[in-house]
């Protein structure tokens, strides 16, 4: 087994939720020995280059960092059985680790997974929760194996989902739950008491990515799924619906009860408090818009500049 020194540990991540698990496992005993994330890809209005989360953050840590653009050519494999890790740590890293690369830890691949598993297994687990409606979600530690976050998992914490929680605020808080989880299992695994239980199969839900086709309101539908949907697409992609024909991103908004009226989508009041749209059920305030080409405002902003009740949204 390991000394006191901890467990040496090739960590893989790119985006911020990998950087509070990157945090953590560099204040614990264990030793991360290289981190491995995406390259350097074009951002920003100039698409200059630019580093991930992950490695600006190992970069400020003193750690190796290398950038393979696949892990399925030979040489990334080589790269991590030359370290001789005794687990790796995956957190959000974007890039598939081939049965090769999975099996080079003595102690196997640990993953952190931003859901309750066997629910929302892939891409998309934090804004398929909110879209689900699910009031409650959490994170998991599981051990890789081939298949999509099929194999067992070692521990779990849940979370209740706040009601006005958005995509971007509950991934954060999920980020440092599993910057914490991901400690205690590193140091279980260290003490030979890490135990794993198989997942149920047949509660398996699929959390594909978001589309941007997903981002585009349907004012037919109740407007607690529109709210939902205006919640789960914050940060990204963001919900989407046209304003005299022209884009109408939606950055907040919640649902509100009103009596049966106009056809889904009309603006029935707009002033300094925001917007009202009618839904298929009740109607949806927005709070914070954007046009194309321009920041984005409260939606009493947007009011006070334009005349907008009547008009309907989503029209061509």
């Amino acid at each position: 087994m390991s000394t006191d020194r901890g467990l040496a540990v090739v960590f893989a991540g790119t985006p911020d939720f990998a950087v509070p698990s990157l945090d953590a496992i560099a204040a614990s005993r264990h030793r991360i020995e290289a981190v491995f994330t995406q390259p350097d890809r074009p951002s920003g209005r100039g698409r200059h280059l630019a580093a991930s989360p992950v490695k600006e953050r190992a970069l400020a840590l003193g750690l190796k960092v290398a950038q393979p653009a696949t892990l399925k050519d030979g040489e990334a494999e080589r790269a991590i059985a030359s370290i001789a890790p005794e687990v790796m740590v995956v957190v959000a890293y974007g890039l598939l680790l081939p049965p090769e690369v999975l099996d080079l830890p003595r102690l196997g691949c640990l993953n952190v997974h931003a859901s309750l598993l066997p629910r929302w297994r892939g891409a998309a687990p934090v804004a398929r929760a909110i879209l689900a409606g699910d009031d409650r979600t959490g994170v998991c530690i599981m051990r890789m194996e081939a298949g999509l976050d099929t194999g067992p998992v070692m521990l779990s914490r849940a979370t209740t989902i706040g009601a006005q929680e958005t995509a971007g605020e509950l991934e954060g808080r999920l980020a440092r739950v599993g910057g914490a989880a991901i400690v205690e299992a590193l140091d279980a695994l260290a003490a030979g008491r890490a135990g794993f239980v198989e997942q149920d199969a047949a509660l398996a839900t699929y959390a594909p990515k978001l589309t941007k086709a997903e981002a585009r309101l349907d004012w037919r539908e109740d407007a607690a799924a529109l709210a939902r949907r205006v919640r789960a697409l914050n940060p990204r992609p963001v919900a989407e619906t046209t304003l005299d024909g022209a884009q109408l991103r939606i950055h907040e908004a919640g649902a509100v009860p009103i009596a049966p009226g106009p056809v889904p989508g009309t603006i029935v009041s707009a002033g300094a408090d925001g917007i009202v749209v009618m839904a298929g059920e009740g109607a949806l305030a927005l709070r914070q818009v954007q046009l194309p080409g321009r920041r984005a405002v409260s939606a009493g902003e947007l009011a006070n500049a334009r005349a907008l009740v009547g008009k309907v949204l989503g029209s061509r």
